[in-house]
C-alpha cells in the first residue's frame, strides 16, 4: 500500500514526493526533479554537526545489544500537520540535517495507511489544533496496529501562558512524549537526536528481543527466568514439557511456592552464596512426577542496573530418550569429539554442580561469601578458618536416600553402613582364616621376558583405557594379576624404587593372587588386576605425573594390588550382622579394608621370599606403608562422600578459581602450592584409588555389562545366605528372583559414580571415561524403559 498524493517524502537532501498542491506550497522544498540548496533552508544548516556534516545521510552506526550486534536502518519520520507552518518546516529541515527519511501528510485518513506502508520509527503529530485534527484519535488508531509497538509518537502542543498541564491525557491516548512548539531548527534537530539516541535506540533493542524470544521458544533446553525477588517471570515450552507444568501454573509465583523447588530447599543457602558472587550454580530439579534430573540445572545470575542481580536464568539441558531397543547402545560419530551434554560440563561448572552437601561445605560457602566485602584483617582471619576446616574430618554429608527408590536405598544401606544389628549365635565363618598356600600346579613366569607370547600379545595395549581385562583373565587361566602386575610394575620402575629383584616381585604377586578367592564372582584377582590397570592409567595422566613422586606411584600400585585381598564376597554389613571374627577384631569399623591391608603386610613381611620391602630404609618404608594403608582404607564406602566432598572443596574449587583468573607467575605459584601440599596430595591419592576401584561403569559397554553381572551375582549370593541363616537382609532388592539389574546400575551411577567422576575429570581430564559412562547409562536406562530386568535385550525371534 502506497501513500496518498498529499503525502510528501524526503530522503536526506532529496525533495518531496507528492502532488502539485504540495509542491507549490510556499516555503516547502522543491520537487524530486530539483535538488535543494542550503540557501533554501537557511544559514543554520551550514553549521557542523556530529553526524558528519550538513544534510549528510552518512553511515548509521551499529547497535550493540549485550553480545548481539545489529545494523540499524536509516530512521524514518512521519510528520502529521494540517498545514505547512514554521513548526512543520522546522522538523522537516531538522530531518534533512539529521539524515532521516521524512514523510509529511496533511490528511488524517491517509496517516494510518502511510504508517502501515512504511512503519516509521518516529511519528510527530500536531496536537495544537483539535478542531482541524483529532490528534488523540489519530494516535489511538496508529497504536491499534501491532506494528506500532516500537514506534515513538510525539505530540506537538502549544506553548501556553497558563499553568503547566499534565501529560497524562497524552500518555493515555498513546503518545510517547510531548514537544512544546518551537520551530527553531536547532531545537527540532536536538529533539530528533535525543529521540534517536534515547527512545528509538531502546525500541530497536526491544525489537531485537523478538528474535531472542523466538530462540527461547524454539530451544530444546528448558529455560526459566526468575526476578531478583524470586518471582517466576518466564518459562519456555521445553520447560513446561520437561517439568510437567503449564506456564500459567508457574509464571507470577514465588519460586519457593512451586513444588519443583521444594526438594532442594536445603540447598538454597548454597545456591545464594554461589550466585551472589556472580558465579553459576548447577544442581538438581524435580519434575512434577517427582523424577529427578541429575546435574542438569544451571542457574546464572544476570547483573542489571546498579551492578545488582536483577534476574536469574535457569537452564536444564534436556536429552531425549529413545525406547527403541536397537538404538540403546548407539552413539553418533558426530558426538565422538565431545562428551554428552547431560553428564559433561565445563570444569568450573562441574565443580559447582556437587549437590550432596555436608554441613561443613555449607559453612565454607558462607565464609567465602562473607570474604567478598570484608576488610583485609577479617579476610585473612577467615582464610585461616578455612585452612583449619579443610584439614579436619568434617566432611561427612547429611544423607537420606530417595524414599521412592529402593535400589538406591538398599545400595546406600549396604555399602555405606558397617552393620545394622547383632544376632547372637550366628557366626559367619571367614573363608580365609589363614593365608592361602600357592598351588603346586600353578605355573608362573620366571621373569617378565619369559611371559608366554600369547599372554604378552594380550597385554600389548595395557596402557590404553579400553584394555580388555577379561581377555587376559581367559588367557592366564584366571591368574591375570601376576602377569599384568609384572608388566605394570616394570613400566613404573617399582623394583628399582623398592630395591628388590624381579624374582621377589614375582613371588610377591604370586602369594597375593593366591589369597584372592577365585570362587568370588566379582571380588577376585581379576578385579584387583582391573583396579591396578585403572590406577596405572590415572598415574600416567599429565597432571598426576606433575604432582606425585615415585613413592606415591609405588604406593598407589601396591595399594591397588592388595586393596581387596582375601575378600569373602560379602559386605561389611554382613560381617557385622553375623558377628564374624573379623568384625569383632576390627570393632565393626572398616572391617574388610582393615583386613586387606593388615593381611597384605603380614604376607609380605612374614617371608623373605615375598618381602618386596626388605631392602628399603626404615623411614622410607614407614612412609610407603602409611600411604598404602591410607589408600586401601579410602576404598571403604562409608566415607565415600566425605572423601569426594573434601577433594572438591580443598582441591578442585580453589584450583579452578586460580586457573580461571591466572595471569601472573604468582598465580602459577599459588596453583603449585595447592597441588603440592601434603594434605591435598593425600586427597588426590584417595580419589585416584577410589575412582579406580569403581570404574566399571566407565569401561567399554561389554566390560561394563560383565562387571554388572558379576557384582549382581555376588549380592544375590549374599541375600540367599542372609535368608538361609535368618540374618538381616542388607540389600533386599538384590533378590535373584525379582531384582532389576538395570535399575541397580542406574542407581549406582546416579548416586555414587557421576559426581565423583565429574570431580575427577575436572581435575585430571578424562573425556574417554565420561563418554563410556554416558553410553553405559543410556544402555541401562534403555533396558529399564523397556521394563527389562536382565543384562541384555532378549534375542530376537527367528
Amino acid at each position: 500500500m502506497g501513500c496518498a498524493p498529499s503525502i510528501h517524502s524526503s530522503e536526506s537532501r532529496t525533495g518531496f514526493h507528492g502532488g502539485k498542491a504540495a509542491r507549490d506550497a510556499p516555503g516547502l522544498p522543491p520537487g524530486p526533479e530539483t535538488t535543494a540548496s542550503p540557501a533554501v533552508f537557511g544559514a543554520g544548516l551550514a553549521e557542523p554537526d556530529p553526524r558528519g556534516g550538513v544534510g549528510k545521510t552518512g553511515a548509521v552506526a551499529d547497535v550493540q545489544f549485550g553480545p548481539m550486534k545489529f545494523h540499524a536502518d536509516q530512521l524514518q519520520v512521519l510528520l502529521v500537520f494540517t498545514k505547512e507552518d514554521k513548526q512543520c518546516k522546522g522538523f522537516w529541515k531538522a530531518c534533512e540535517k539529521a539524515g532521516f527519511k521524512c514523510t509529511v501528510t496533511k490528511e488524517a485518513p491517509a496517516v494510518l495507511a502511510c504508517f502501515l506502508a512504511k512503519h516509521h520509527d518516529i511519528v510527530i503529530i500536531d496536537h495544537r489544533n483539535p478542531r482541524q485534527l483529532d490528534a488523540d484519535a489519530l494516535c489511538r488508531s496508529i497504536r491499534s496496529s501491532k506494528f506500532s509497538e516500537n514506534a515513538i509518537i510525539i505530540g506537538v502542543v502549544r506553548r501556553g501562558d497558563r499553568e503547566e498541564s499534565s501529560v497524562m491525557p497524552l500518555i493515555a491516548a498513546g503518545f510517547t512524549r510531548r514537544y512544546v512548539e518551537n520551530p527553531n531548527l536547532m531545537a527540532c534537530y536536538n529533539e530528533l537526536l535525543q529521540l534517536e539516541f534515547g527512545e528509538v535506540r531502546s525500541q530497536l533493542k526491544l525489537r531485537a528481543c523478538n528474535s531472542v524470544f523466538t530462540a527461547l521458544e524454539k530451544s530444546q533446553e528448558a529455560i526459566e527466568i526468575i526476578s531478583e525477588d524470586h518471582i517466576i517471570q518466564y518459562v519456555n515450552p521445553a520447560f513446561e514439557t520437561t517439568m510437567g507444568y503449564e506456564a500459567g501454573e508457574l509464571i507470577g509465583k514465588q519460586l519457593a511456592e512451586v513444588p519443583i523447588n521444594e526438594k532442594k530447599a536445603d540447598l538454597l543457602d548454597t545456591i545464594n552464596s554461589c550466585i551472589r558472587m556472580g558465579k553459576e550454580w548447577q544442581g538438581v530439579y524435580y519434575a512434577k512426577n517427582g523424577d529427578s534430573i541429575q546435574q542438569n540445572v544451571k542457574i546464572t545470575p544476570v547483573i542489571g542496573q546498579g551492578g545488582k542481580i536483577r534476574h536469574y536464568v535457569s537452564i536444564i539441558s534436556v536429552c531425549s530418550g529413545n525406547n527403541k531397543a536397537e538404538k540403546i547402545t548407539e552413539c553418533g560419530q558426530s558426538d565422538s569429539h565431545k562428551v554428552s551434554i547431560q553428564r559433561r560440563h565445563s570444569s568450573i561448572a562441574r565443580i559447582h554442580s556437587m549437590t550432596i552437601e555436608a554441613p561443613i561445605t555449607k559453612v565454607i560457602n558462607i565464609i567465602n561469601a562473607a570474604q567478598e566485602n570484608s576488610p583485609m584483617p577479617v579476610t585473612e582471619a577467615l582464610d585461616h578458618v578455612l585452612e583449619i576446616l579443610r584439614t579436619t574430618e568434617l566432611y561427612s554429608p547429611q544423607f537420606s536416600a530417595k524414599d521412592d527408590d529402593p535400589h538406591t536405598s538398599d545400595l546406600v544401606e549396604g555399602l555405606m553402613s558397617d552393620g545394622l544389628r547383632r544376632l547372637s549365635g550366628n557366626d559367619y565363618i571367614f573363608t580365609a582364616k589363614h593365608s592361602q598356600p600357592i598351588p603346586s600346579s600353578t605355573i608362573i613366569p620366571t621373569l617378565l621376558h619369559d611371559i608366554p607370547p600369547q599372554i604378552a600379545q594380550v597385554m600389548e595395549n595395557e596402557d590404553y583405557w579400553d584394555f580388555d581385562i577379561f581377555e587376559l583373565e581367559a588367557a592366564t587361566q584366571n591368574r591375570p594379576l601376576i602377569y599384568l602386575g609384572l608388566k605394570i610394575f616394570a613400566r613404573f620402575g617399582v623394583c628399582e624404587f623398592l630395591n628388590c629383584s624381579e624374582i621377589t616381585l614375582r613371588s610377591w604377586l604370586q602369594i597375593i593372587e593366591a589369597n584372592y578367592h577365585s570362587s568370588n564372582p566379582y571380588h577376585n584377582s581379576t578385579h584387583s588386576a582391573d583396579v591396578l590397570h585403572a590406577t596405572a592409567y590415572f598415574l600416567c595422566r599429565e597432571r598426576i605425573k606433575q604432582i606425585l613422586d615415585p613413592v606415591d606411584e609405588a604406593a598407589a600400585l601396591i595399594a591397588a594390588t592388595i586393596h581387596d585381598l582375601d575378600h569373602p564376597g560379602r559386605t561389611n554389613s554382613f560381617l557385622c550382622n553375623s558377628d564374624s571374627k573379623l568384625a569383632i577384631l576390627y570393632n565393626d569399623t572398616a572391617v574388610l579394608e582393615s583386613h586387606h591391608a593388615a593381611l597384605a603386610f603380614q604376607l609380605t613381611t612374614g617371608n623373605e621370599k615375598y618381602n618386596i620391602f626388605k631392602n628399603m630404609e626404615r623411614n622410607d618404608y614407614r612412609t610407603l606403608r602409611q600411604t598404602i594403608i591410607d589408600m586401601v582404607l579410602a576404598t571403604e564406602m562409608t566415607k565415600h562422600f566425605e572423601h569426594v566432598n573434601k577433594f572438591v572443596n580443598s582441591v578442585n574449587k580453589p584450583l579452578a578459581e586460580l586457573e580461571e583468573n591466572k595471569e601472573t607467575d604468582k598465580d602459577q605459584e599459588a596453583i603449585n602450592t595447592i597441588l603440592r601440599t601434603p594434605e591435598n596430595r593425600t586427597l588426590i591419592k584417595r580419589m585416584l584409588i577410589k575412582c579406580a576401584d569403581v570404574s566399571n561403569p566407565c569401561r567399554p559397554l561389554e566390560q561394563c555389562i560383565e562387571w554388572a553381572a558379576r557384582i549382581s551375582e555376588e549380592y544375590f549370593s549374599q541375600t540367599d545366605e542372609e535368608k538361609q541363616r535368618d540374618l538381616p537382609v542388607v540389600m533386599p532388592v538384590f533378590d535373584r528372583n525379582t531384582c532389576s539389574i538395570p535399575k541397580s546400575q542406574i542407581s549406582f551411577i546416579d548416586y555414587f559414580i557421576t559426581g565423583m567422576f565429574d570431580a575427577w575429570d575436572a581435575f585430571v581430564d578424562l573425556p574417554e571415561l565420561l563418554q563410556h559412562l554416558d553410553n553405559n547409562f543410556k544402555y541401562w536406562k534403555g533396558l529399564d524403559e523397556l521394563k527389562l530386568r536382565t543384562l541384555r535385550l532378549p534375542p530376537e525371534p527367528k
